[in-house]
């Protein structure tokens, strides 16, 4: 179906916060980003207010501690509401992207409305205006989608070189449902991650005090499917937080749990980054 479109309009690219290169781990947040271009906003329904529930709240600055050791983070500045780097690039709506008949996925991420364009939620409904061009996709991926996971991907070569196994730790946050854990370990079932480091996870998070599960309800999204790779010595597990743990009752500031949640991605980190270390480490030549 072609329409009539404005020239293709871009999104903020992702950033790197370099770390020293002392730890085997990697941080990635991909849907914190709250850089919303106004041509986004004017192709939204209901406004900026409508986008705001697809964010991680604050999940860039809970990450602090972890960062405060040393270890290097790939932010996405760009919102999910533009494009979710959490989606492989075929997890196409045919409902918001316009596609050749018989084009698009049939995940069920993307009957839910959540693809690589989210285009519906909850109760506020169908989200844009109308459907994005090629020439519009193309933008919103080469300027925030595939730096990401290109970051991603040279980031973790580089550790690589200097240590034999490394972990992508992906960190996200969950609304709150009556029942869940705290806490959800996701390592695709074990294909993204050895059972070891996602066991370490648990130990940790237990110890202080949180409710964990493991892969339920979610086992992991595109990042950690993609970029982990354990038997190449690529360790990926994404970390859910339940939104009551660290902001307010508002949903929008740090809340009493902020610097708990905080001390925790850094322990799981430091555990894990020095199991991976241990594994690897030189024996002493007996005397």
């Amino acid at each position: 179906m072609a329409f009539a479109s404005a020239s293709p309009a871009t999104l903020s690219p992702p950033r790197l916060i370099p770390g020293t290169g002392r730890w085997p781990v990697l941080l990635s947040v991909p849907h914190a980003g709250r850089i919303y271009p106004d041509w986004l906003v004017r192709l939204s329904r209901r406004g900026k207010d409508s986008l705001f529930p697809l964010e991680d709240p604050l999940v860039d600055r809970l990450v602090w501690r972890a960062q405060a050791l040393g270890i290097a983070c790939v932010v996405a500045d760009a919102p999910r509401a533009g494009i979710d780097c959490n989606r492989a690039e075929d997890e196409l709506d045919p409902a918001v992207v316009s596609l050749p008949p018989g084009m698009g996925h049939d995940g069920w991420r993307v009957r839910a409305g959540l693809g690589l364009i989210p285009g519906r939620l909850g109760q506020a409904g169908e989200l844009w205006r109308r459907r994005i061009g090629p020439a519009e996709l193309e933008a919103r991926l080469d300027s925030a989608w595939r730096p990401y996971h290109r970051l991603i991907a040279e980031q973790l070569a580089t550790l690589q070189r200097a240590h034999a196994e490394v972990l992508l730790l992906d960190c996200h946050s969950m609304p709150w449902r009556a029942g869940q854990a705290e806490l959800v370990l996701g390592d695709r079932h074990g294909a993204s991650a050895g059972a070891f480091v996602s066991e370490l996870a648990r130990r940790e998070a237990e110890a202080a005090g949180f409710r964990t599960a493991a892969n339920d309800p979610y086992a992991g999204g595109h990042i950690v499917a993609s970029h982990g790779k354990p038997a190449a010595g690529v360790h990926a597990l994404q970390l859910e937080f339940d939104r009551r743990c660290y902001l307010d009752s508002a949903g929008k500031a740090p809340g009493p749990g902020f610097d708990r949640s905080a001390r925790l991605i850094a322990d799981i980190a430091r555990a894990i980054g020095e199991a991976l270390l241990d594994r690897h480490a030189t024996p002493l030549a007996a005397e």
